[in-house]
């Protein structure tokens, strides 16, 4: 890559690292249950709300509980429930419809990241009627108060109960993108363990992975802070011990919960530190393909730490060594080897497997450049690659 391109991409993203001290981020107040949720409401004399989720999540009558005591505490409740995987613009502006028909002045996003994404990106319509959402997308370009948004996640492993992200595809083009500004950060964040106890087990896993992608490349990039790498050991350590555990035991309520925190704080780490390669790879796909996000990241995400090599071992090694999985007298390299080899292994044992079969080879080239433009010059990655060495992955990828 031109060395000119490398400079500009690392100054720009050292322009945001020594920002983040004084950017207005803000974690999630979180709530145990729906009495919480109603006195959020009612102290913000809110006496109608729109709820955001899927007609599988509502078909299940997992919104039973927060519709009921919404309604028993004189709050109404409208509900659009067309959220697909990947949510579209179209979505987002039927969303916004129901919205402003119900006189709503709160949005309630219960589900997973789909659904998160999908009323973030209405709440910001909301909030700048004139704009489209493609004219939003980037950074800080909605910089404007949304309606009060609480995050329900059904699933542990988007974190979008605490990022300031909405990834949103274009109906007519398929071209995923994202909109990433401080008040899309929902004000609160209802964990309940009981609402994930009935998810399969390819969910589970897949969002799990999700959460562990999450930390790991919020871990290994350029724009860590102290407190974003807290979150990150925290979260990897916690899922490395307890995902298994709940894709082998869908019951266990308090693997589960564990599960909700740690993708938690996966989220905190990588709405201040970023993403990397892996995730503009798999939003190329997700966008071309309806890939579910998830999966696509548990795939990729080996194939992305051995193509980096020699940079990240020493980050490896101290994720490895913090989640128990080796001592300090292994070497660096080795341990970063044995950290790749358990993402493998977990995996394996969760039935992902290790290709992609829907990528078509001609479709590459324009997959890669999507990811590129994606990636540079925002993501603080390890090491900074030019198209050849993205589509590497792409090939080691394709089934």
């Amino acid at each position: 890559m031109n060395i000119f391109k490398k400079i500009y991409y690392r100054g720009y993203q050292l322009v945001f690292k020594l920002a983040l001290p004084f950017l207005p981020y803000r974690k999630p107040k979180i709530l145990k249950d729906e009495k919480g949720l109603v006195e959020v409401l009612k102290r913000a004399d809110i006496t109608s709300v729109l709820l955001v989720t899927d007609r599988g999540i509502r078909g299940l009558g997992l919104t039973n509980a927060v519709e009921s005591c919404l309604a028993e505490n004189g709050i109404d409740v409208h509900a659009f429930e067309g959220v697909v995987p990947n949510p579209t613009s179209q979505n987002v502006e039927d969303c916004v419809q129901v919205y402003k028909n119900g006189g709503c002045g709160a949005i309630i996003a219960f589900g997973g990241g789909s659904v998160m994404d999908c009323a973030k990106g209405a709440g910001a319509r909301i909030a700048k009627p004139k704009k489209s959402l493609s004219q939003m997308k980037g950074v800080m370009k909605v910089r404007k108060k949304i309606p009060l948004l609480i995050a329900i996640p059904t699933t542990a492993g988007t974190g979008s109960e605490t990022t300031l992200a909405s990834v949103i595809t274009d109906s007519q083009t398929r071209h995923k993108y994202a909109i990433n500004d401080f008040p899309l950060i929902p004000k609160y964040a209802m964990l309940d363990a009981k609402l994930t106890l009935g998810l399969p087990k390819h969910i589970t896993s897949t969002t799990g992975m999700d959460a562990l992608t999450h930390a790991i490349e919020a871990y290994i990039g350029k724009s860590t802070t102290p407190g974003t790498r807290k979150s990150a050991l925290y979260a990897v350590k916690t899922i490395f011990e307890n995902l298994p555990k709940v894709y082998e035991n869908g019951a266990d309520v308090m693997a589960r919960q564990n599960m909700l925190l740690a993708s938690f704080h996966a989220g905190l780490a990588f709405t201040k530190s970023y993403v990397g390669y892996v995730h503009a790879i798999a939003h190329s796909l997700g966008g071309k393909y309806d890939l579910p996000h998830g999966l696509a990241n548990a795939i990729i995400l080996p194939y992305v730490l051995r193509a980096y090599g020699k940079k990240i071992y020493k980050k490896l090694w101290k994720m490895g060594i913090y989640a128990g999985l080796f001592d300090k007298s292994t070497s660096k390299e080795a341990g970063a080897k044995i950290f790749i080899a358990k993402i493998d292994d977990m995996n394996r044992q969760m039935e992902i497997g290790n290709k992609i079969s829907c990528i078509k080879e001609e479709d590459i080239p324009l997959l890669a450049k999507t990811a590129l433009h994606e990636a540079n010059p925002l993501y603080p990655v390890p090491v900074i690659w030019s198209e050849k060495e993205i589509t590497e992955i792409y090939k080691q990828i394709k089934d």
